[in-house]
């Protein structure tokens, strides 16, 4: 059997998304084609097919039949270099036209609209020819019928068909002026719409563009410049300030400042040393770094980013389909509605004007325009949102659930509590080998600093824990001799001159150690928050007790009280942790909790509110918890940059760690999809009243031909507020 290959293909010509649907259809005819996605906003085609079956020169060739064109590769990536470079130019440059563009729009309406009621049209219509006025428009509309026509030989309706009919209609009844005026205003809608498409699409180039094309590359006989293309996982990469780091990969060597605003959304730069993972596309201020390549290219985390906003379009919301299959109806009921008009009235006049005010184009741009607009925002604060369907959903979502280790905490342990025996009277008498050597263990940071000097070489994640609170005092630590790791139990060390042990209950049961009252209840309450105890001793002697846990992000109160502003009734924590541990994170926030659940409990858990009839959303780490994120309705991995589980068990990826990016994302959904709702209100209400007064006469061709482009402009100008979210979501 023959393997199946993903095949990408740059398709050059459209600027909706009725002609992404063409090209779909017109590929997922030929045999061989497994499937196939078009992509407005990258402007090209992935498609799954047989190789023997199927091959470029036929993909190429039914693209063209549907009215479009497949890009040549070189030329195409030239042409994007192009446009990288001169992306602000054009921007520009584009301003200004859009302004003279919108003054010319309310001009022509304005003469139109006074024209007509005082009977200006007339006086033209009556001195220029009708075979004028029809070769005027004729050649004003012609790539607008070019495509019409070309899509009725194909047995396809588009847009401007009904559009077409209407100024055809207009052109029977001797209204060459009205058709005039239809094809101005198409033009315009068709201007208005490739420039709103090419705004969406500018989101995927921009992020393109930052992707860097060479890296410093380190080799036997020093460094090279070489295309990126050559970097292949494990090579050494050199990166020099003010550069931009080419690769995914390790520090192996050296210290800078990166900024990872690109990956993260953050825009405070990170310190990163030996040992940290770094991104491409991100931007060294600071330093220099040498990496090992991790990844190259598409398969970088940046490369990811840009293919989830890229097939963010295959994912198409409920709403959108719904308006996708009332367009498909829309142009039988009008032209039903025009056949009564003239069968009751028998005015060819309202017949004309029927079909000259109705437009399916607002219907088709209800959604996609938003959803598109708002998963572009989302992208520049960090938020992935993989389609429009995961916006519908998350807007109707009534309960949240949460992961915890990772999700709700910082995911490490830190030290929270320090405790001192209180036994000072055996320690003054047998503390003279301590004063001689300047050790001290009558004090939280005496303590603090012994356990961390004799865990100072250990890899156990709590000894980072206690290294990482011996830091945040500013305590010196010392040099460890005679490091021994003791498996179970914990470390030993000589420092200062005393044999100083750090480790669990096991080592402090060894010492047989009779704890005093208090402190034996003070252990217990700690234990019961569901704390890990560390156990110090000195000598022989246990002088302190540290308590380890793994903490709440700081950001999360506050997210929390927002989040339930946009209709999160339920809020539960779900943990694979013990149940002491979830007891103490769930009170703090003030949830409840299941705890010691297993991956497949967690799934349980979310099928049982699904059957309850509510719309689950799951956040976590992207990794345990991919099975719960797929099944959930909105599946949300935090902090998931760099992880490959995380961005695929998900339908939305936050890219950096920060809670208060969840209930951006809610208010993100509200607002979009109370755009779509306006839209569709509002086109549905225009359309209806507009039909009506045309029916009964009221409205005459020159004034429905006006008419009907303002329901598409009207939809253009709401759902471009979308492009610009806000900060901050109360």
């Amino acid at each position: 059997m023959p393997a199946i290959q993903t095949l990408e293909v740059p398709i050059r010509g459209m600027d909706c998304a009725e002609c992404t649907q063409h090209v779909k259809h017109a590929i997922a005819r030929l045999p061989g084609v497994q499937d196939v996605n078009v992509y407005l906003a990258s402007e090209k085609a992935v498609i799954r097919l047989d190789p023997e079956q199927v091959g470029l020169p036929a993909i190429r060739g039914a693209v063209e039949r549907a009215g479009y064109s497949v890009a040549n590769a070189t030329t195409d990536a030239a042409q994007e270099t192009v446009e990288s470079r001169t992306s602000a130019e054009l921007q520009n440059f584009a301003r200004p036209i859009w302004y003279l563009l919108g003054f010319v729009f309310a001009a022509v309406l304005f003469v139109v609209v006074v024209g007509e009621w005082l009977g200006l049209f007339e006086a033209i219509t009556t001195r220029v020819p009708m075979p004028v006025g029809a070769a005027i428009v004729l050649a004003a509309g012609y790539p607008v019928f070019r495509k019409v026509v070309k899509a009725t030989l194909r047995g396809q309706v588009i847009a401007h068909t009904l559009m077409t009919l209407g100024v055809i209609a207009a052109l029977a009844v001797g209204q060459w002026a009205t058709a005039a005026v239809v094809v101005f205003f198409m033009r315009i809608g068709d201007y208005v719409e490739t420039f709103t498409a090419e705004r969406a699409r500018r989101a995927v180039k921009d992020l393109a563009a930052m992707a860097p094309r060479t890296a410093r590359l380190e080799q036997p006989g020093g460094e090279a410049v070489v295309p990126i293309e050559r970097v292949v996982p494990g090579d050494t990469v050199i990166v020099r300030p003010g550069e931009m780091i080419p690769v995914d990969g390790d520090v192996v060597s050296g210290r800078a400042t990166v900024n990872q605003a690109t990956i993260t959304g953050e825009a405070m730069p990170v310190e990163a040393g030996p040992g940290t993972h770094v991104y491409a596309a991100t931007l060294v201020n600071l330093g220099s770094l040498r990496l090992r390549t991790t990844h190259v290219g598409a398969d970088t985390t940046f490369g990811r980013v840009i293919r989830l906003v890229e097939e963010a379009e295959a994912h198409r919301a409920d709403v959108e389909r719904i308006a996708d299959r009332f367009s498909a109806i829309y142009l039988p009921v009008v032209a039903t509605i025009a056949a009564l008009t003239l069968l009751m009235r028998h005015d060819p006049m309202a017949t004309a004007a029927v079909l000259v005010v109705a437009c399916s184009c607002s219907f088709a741009l209800a959604t996609p325009v938003a959803m598109l607009a708002s998963i572009g925002a989302g992208a520049k604060k960090g938020i992935m949102i993989k389609g429009g369907k995961y916006l519908e959903t998350l807007a109707k979502a009534d309960v949240l659930l949460i992961d915890k280790t990772g999700t709700l905490t910082l995911g490490k342990p830190r030290i929270t509590d320090i405790v001192v025996m209180d036994n000072r009277e055996s320690m003054i008498r047998e503390s003279e080998s301590a004063e001689e050597t300047g050790v001290t263990v009558d004090s939280q940071s005496g303590i603090l600093r012994l356990a961390a000097s004799a865990e100072r070489y250990s890899e156990h994640p709590l000894a980072e824990a206690v290294r990482q609170a011996a830091g945040d005092r500013g305590l010196a630590l010392d040099e460890p001799q005679d490091f021994e790791a003791m498996p179970g139990s914990g470390v030993r060390a000589r420092v200062g001159g005393c044999m100083v042990e750090v480790g669990s209950r096991r080592m402090a049961d060894r010492l047989m150690v009779d704890l005093p009252e208090d402190c034996r209840k003070q252990l217990e309450a700690i234990e019961k928050e569901g704390k890990t105890m560390l156990f110090v001793a000195v000598n022989g002697r246990l002088e302190g007790v540290l308590a380890a846990a793994d903490t709440l992000r700081p950001e999360v109160h506050q997210a929390m009280a927002q989040v339930r502003k946009y209709g999160i009734r339920k809020i539960e924590l779900l943990t694979g942790d013990h149940s002491a541990a979830a007891a103490t994170i769930s009170l703090e926030i003030g949830i409840p909790y299941r705890a010691e659940l297993r991956p497949e409990d967690k799934i349980d858990v979310v099928k049982e509110y699904q059957s309850q009839g509510s719309v689950v959303v799951m956040v976590g780490d992207g990794v345990n918890d991919a099975p719960a994120l797929a099944q959930a309705d909105v599946g949300i991995a935090m902090g998931a940059a760099g992880s490959d589980v995380a961005i695929e068990a998900a339908h939305i990826a936050l890219m950096r760690e920060d809670w208060l990016l969840v209930p951006q994302l809610l208010a993100i959904s509200q607002r979009t999809m109370g755009v779509v709702r306006a839209n569709i209100a509002f086109t549905a209400i225009y359309n209806l009243v507009g039909l009506s007064l045309a029916a009964l006469g009221f409205l005459p061709p020159i004034l429905a031909a006006a008419a009907q482009s303002l329901p598409d402009l009207g939809i253009l100008a709401n759902s471009s507020r979308l492009l610009k979210q806000r900060d901050k979501y109360e």
